[in-house]
C-alpha cells in the first residue's frame, strides 16, 4: 500500500508540475508566422544588388528546393529517427540521462531536430532541466500541430552555422559561394557538420577539425544507406574547399545612393529595418549610375591634373618589401620597377606588372599654387625613380595612367525631369574615405546657376529676350561696409545688351540691373516656387549673383523645370519596397509633368504642379539652349545636338564651378570645389572644371535619347528686330535678327536706324527654331 500511495503521489506531483509547466509555454501556432531576421537588400531599377546591411545573412528557402542528400546528410548528422519518433527520441534522452547518472555532469545529447527548433524559436538558450523539460512538452505539441517536413524546414532555415550564416542557403553562400542544388556530397555534409559546434568545427578558423566532422556525417550517411561506398570513397579525401563569401557579390558600386536608403529605411522602420528582410528597388539604372562616377572621377582628376602632382617625394620600399593596393577611388598604389627615358615599369600589389606610357606620366609637372604649375618634364627620371611607391589609375583604354588621389571633390545628379525620379547619384570621389553627400548634404552658393530665376521673372514681368539692359558699372552704398562694386567676369562692361545674349555671356550686372528692377521680393517668390527655401535666398542684391546657398540636387530640381516645360517635380530615389515574400509594401506614385492635360485635372495630386507658363518655358528653353550654342558652355557642342540646354556657374574667387543641363528626358547637375571653400583657382569656371563632368554622364545618357526641341506655342511668335533697339528692323536689314516674343509683347514700331552692331552677338542663330 505504502508503494502505491507514493507512486499515485509521485505521479499526482508530475502530472501538477507538467500542468504548471504547460501554463508557461509559448503557443506552437506562432510557428505558422516565423518571421526570420533578414538583411535588408537594395537594388537598382535594373535588379543588380547594390548593397545589403543587417548582421544576419539568412536567405529562407523550402523544403522542395532543398537536395535530398542534404537533408540526408542533416539527419545522419543531428537525428536518424526525425521521421519515425514523435518529437522526442525516448531512446536518446535515456542514453543523455544514464550519462549524467554515470558522470554528474550534463551533455548536449537527446535533442531531437523538433526539440532543437523548440528551443531555437520558443525557449532561451539556458541550459537547465526545466528548459529541458520545457523543450520535450514543446516538441511533443509541435508533432501535433506541424509535418515532418515543415518542422525540417523550419529548423534548416534558423540554425547558426557561422561566419554570421543562418540557415543552410546563407551557409552554403557564405562557405562556397553557391546555391544549395549546386554543392557536392564533400560539401553538403561540411555544411551539416556545423550545428553541432559552428565555432569548434568551421572550415574556415578550423579546416582540419571541419575535415574530422565532415567525414564522421559522411560515415553516418554510409552506415544509414544514404550513400554508396563509392560515393564515400570519392568524397571522404576531398580537399576542404570553403573559402568565405560575403554573399551574393553586389553588382552595382553606388555606396552614396545605397546611404541614402538605408537612413530612409531606419527613420521608417527603426533597427528592424536590418532584419526584417526588405528589398528596395531604387530609381538608379546600372549603366547610368556607373557612368555618373565614372564621369566625376574623370572631372576631378582632369582638374587635379591642370594643377601639377602633390605626391613628391614619394615614399620608397626596400628590395622585396610587400604593399597593400590601398584602393581610393580608382586609384591604387603600384611600385616602380624600372624606367626609361620616357617610361616605367610597375609593380601593383597582386604583383602584376604593368607599362605607364610618357603620356600618362608628363603631366606631372610639381605642384606650385592652385594658380601655378612648375616647369614641364623633360623625362621620367624627373617625377620618380626605382622603388618608388606612387598611384595609378586605369583608364579606359586599359592603359595606366600616374594619379593621386585629387584634394578637390565634386558632385553629380540626374533626375527624370518628368517625374522626379533620381536617374544617377554621385556625391564624392570615395564614399569609403568621406561618407558626406555632396550631391544632397552640401550647401554651396549656385553661382550663374541662379540667374535663370531672375530671367524668369523678367520675362513674367513684360521684358522680352530682346529687351535691353545697360551693362555698366554698378556701385551698391552701404555705409556700414565698404561700396559693393561688382563686376563682370572679363571685367569688362558692353552697354545696353538685349536679354538673350546677357544670360548666355552670363553678364553679372545686367543680372543686378534686373534684379534691383524686380525687386528681391519678386524674385524670391519665383525662387521659391521653384523649390528654394526663404532661408536659402538672401535679401540683398548678391542674390544676382548666387549668393545663396543649394545642394547640386536641389539645382537639378530647378532645371528639371525647363525640361519639362514648367512642372515643379519632387525628387524621390525609392520605387518600391517588397517583403520577403515579394509583396509589395510601398509603391512610389509620384507626381508627373503633364503638359498636355486639362486644366481641371492637372491639380490632382498625380500630376506635378506647373510653376511657369508655357510660354516662358518656351522662352527660357530657347534662351537655355543658346548657352550651349554661342554662350558659356560651347563645350558641350562635342556632344552633336541642338536640344541641350543649361548654365554655367562660377562663384565668387573660383570656389564653385557648377553646370545645370538639360534636354527633354534628362537634367542633371555637376558640381566641382573643395569641402573648406578655397579657390579652385585662376580660369577655373564652371564651363571649365564642372562642364566635362556633365558631357561624360551625357555621351551614356543620350545615346537612346531621340533629339527634341521644345514645340512652340501658338501664343508665341517670332519676329525680325532691330537688336541694338529691340524694334522691328526693315526687310532684308543686314543686322537684323529673328526673336521669339509672347504675342502682347511683339515689338511694333520700327527701329528708326540702323546700326553695325554684330548681329552674331543677339541671333538666335541657324537652327534653333
Amino acid at each position: 500500500m505504502t508503494s502505491l500511495f507514493f507512486s499515485l503521489c509521485l505521479i499526482l506531483a508530475g502530472y501538477l508540475f507538467y500542468k504548471q509547466l504547460e501554463q508557461e509555454l509559448p503557443d506552437v501556432k506562432q510557428l505558422h508566422h516565423v518571421q526570420y531576421q533578414i538583411p535588408l537588400s537594395i537594388y537598382s531599377a535594373d535588379n543588380l544588388l547594390i548593397a545589403r546591411y543587417g548582421e544576419k545573412k539568412r536567405t529562407p528557402v523550402e523544403i522542395s528546393d532543398i537536395p535530398q542528400q542534404q537533408l540526408n546528410a542533416f539527419l545522419a548528422a543531428e537525428d536518424d529517427r526525425f521521421y519515425s519518433h514523435p518529437g522526442v527520441d525516448y531512446k536518446g534522452l535515456t542514453r543523455a540521462a544514464i550519462q549524467f547518472l554515470l558522470t554528474g555532469k550534463k551533455k548536449q545529447g537527446g535533442s531531437t531536430i523538433t526539440m532543437q527548433v523548440a528551443r531555437n524559436f520558443l525557449l532561451s538558450r539556458e541550459k537547465t532541466f526545466i528548459r529541458k523539460f520545457k523543450e520535450i512538452i514543446l516538441a511533443l505539441k509541435i508533432e501535433q500541430e506541424y509535418s515532418k517536413d515543415q518542422v525540417l524546414q523550419l529548423y534548416l532555415n534558423k540554425i547558426y552555422l557561422g561566419q554570421r550564416s543562418y540557415g543552410i542557403a546563407a551557409a552554403a553562400q557564405t562557405y562556397y559561394g553557391k546555391p544549395l542544388a549546386e554543392l557536392d556530397l564533400a560539401q553538403m555534409a561540411m555544411l551539416a557538420g556545423l550545428p553541432k559546434a559552428p565555432s569548434s568545427y568551421n572550415p574556415i578558423s578550423n579546416p582540419e577539425r571541419a575535415r574530422l566532422r565532415r567525414n564522421y556525417v559522411l560515415r553516418r550517411m554510409l552506415e544509414q544507406g544514404y550513400i554508396s561506398q563509392n560515393d564515400f570513397d570519392l568524397s571522404i579525401d576531398a580537399p576542404v574547399t570553403a573559402t568565405l563569401h560575403h554573399g551574393k557579390e553586389i553588382e552595382l558600386n553606388a555606396p552614396y545612393m545605397a546611404e541614402m536608403v538605408r537612413q530612409a529605411m531606419v527613420d521608417q522602420y527603426g533597427e528592424e529595418a536590418y532584419t526584417l528582410g526588405l528589398n528596395v528597388y531604387t530609381t538608379i539604372t546600372g549603366e547610368l549610375q556607373s557612368s555618373a562616377d565614372q564621369a566625376l572621377k574623370y572631372a576631378l582628376h582632369e582638374y587635379d591634373e591642370r594643377h601639377g602632382y602633390r605626391s613628391l617625394p614619394h615614399k620608397k620600399l626596400t628590395p622585396g618589401e610587400t604593399f597593400s593596393a590601398d584602393i581610393v577611388g580608382d586609384t591604387q598604389l603600384a611600385l616602380i620597377t624600372s624606367l626609361s627615358e620616357k617610361s616605367a615599369r610597375a609593380l601593383l600589389a597582386d604583383q602584376s606588372e604593368i607599362n605607364i606610357s610618357w603620356e600618362n606620366i608628363k603631366w606631372a609637372r610639381p605642384f606650385k599654387t592652385r594658380s601655378y604649375s612648375g616647369p614641364s618634364l623633360k623625362s621620367t627620371a624627373d617625377v620618380f625613380s626605382v622603388n618608388d611607391l606612387i598611384r595609378v589609375r586605369r583608364l579606359p583604354d586599359n592603359t595606366w595612367r600616374l594619379a593621386q588621389i585629387p584634394e578637390v571633390e565634386g558632385a553629380f545628379v540626374a533626375l527624370n525631369p518628368q517625374n522626379g525620379a533620381v536617374l544617377a547619384v554621385s556625391g564624392g570621389f570615395d564614399f569609403f574615405q568621406n561618407k558626406y553627400n555632396r550631391a544632397t548634404q552640401s550647401k554651396r552658393q549656385p553661382g550663374s546657376g541662379f540667374k535663370p530665376i531672375i530671367y524668369t521673372t523678367a520675362l513674367e514681368h513684360g521684358f522680352t529676350a530682346a529687351s535691353l539692359i545697360n551693362d555698366a558699372p554698378v556701385v551698391i552704398e552701404d555705409p556700414n561696409q565698404d561700396d559693393w562694386r561688382p563686376e563682370n567676369y572679363s571685367r569688362k562692361f558692353f552697354g545696353p545688351t538685349p536679354l538673350r545674349t546677357a544670360l548666355r555671356k552670363s553678364r553679372n550686372l545686367i543680372s543686378i540691373r534686373l534684379l534691383r528692377e524686380l525687386g528681391i521680393n519678386e524674385v524670391t517668390q519665383t525662387a521659391m516656387r521653384f523649390g528654394f527655401k526663404q532661408e536659402q535666398l538672401p535679401n540683398s542684391l548678391s542674390l544676382a549673383l548666387g549668393s545663396g546657398y543649394a545642394s547640386p540636387m536641389q539645382m537639378a530640381r530647378m532645371y528639371a523645370t525647363f525640361a519639362n516645360g514648367g512642372f515643379l517635380i519632387y525628387p524621390f530615389f525609392i520605387d518600391r519596397i517588397e517583403d520577403r515574400q515579394g509583396n509589395i509594401l510601398f509603391q512610389h506614385e509620384p507626381a508627373v509633368a503633364c503638359p498636355n492635360c486639362e486644366e481641371e485635372h492637372s491639380q490632382s495630386s498625380q500630376y506635378a504642379p506647373r510653376i511657369i507658363s508655357p510660354e516662358i518655358n518656351f522662352l527660357m528653353n530657347s534662351l537655355l539652349r543658346d548657352v550651349v550654342q554661342r554662350g558659356t558652355a560651347t563645350r558641350a557642342k562635342t556632344l552633336g545636338r541642338k536640344d541641350l540646354a543649361g548654365k554655367t556657374g562660377t562663384t565668387n574667387e573660383q570656389r564653385d564651378a557648377w553646370f545645370n543641363g538639360f534636354m527633354k528626358e534628362i537634367a542633371a547637375t555637376a558640381w566641382l570645389g573643395f569641402d573648406d571653400s578655397r579657390s579652385l583657382g585662376r580660369g577655373e569656371t564652371g564651363g571649365k572644371a564642372a562642364l566635362p563632368m556633365w558631357i561624360e554622364f551625357m555621351r551614356t545618357a543620350l545615346r537612346d535619347k531621340p533629339e527634341t526641341i521644345p514645340e512652340q506655342p501658338e501664343s508665341i511668335q517670332s519676329a525680325f528686330i532691330n537688336p541694338d533697339t529691340g524694334l522691328l528692323a526693315q526687310p532684308g536689314s543686314s543686322n537684323g535678327i529673328w526673336e521669339y516674343f509672347r504675342i502682347e509683347n511683339l515689338p511694333t514700331q520700327y527701329s528708326p536706324t540702323q546700326t553695325s552692331r554684330d548681329q552674331n552677338e543677339h541671333s538666335l542663330g541657324t537652327g534653333l527654331f
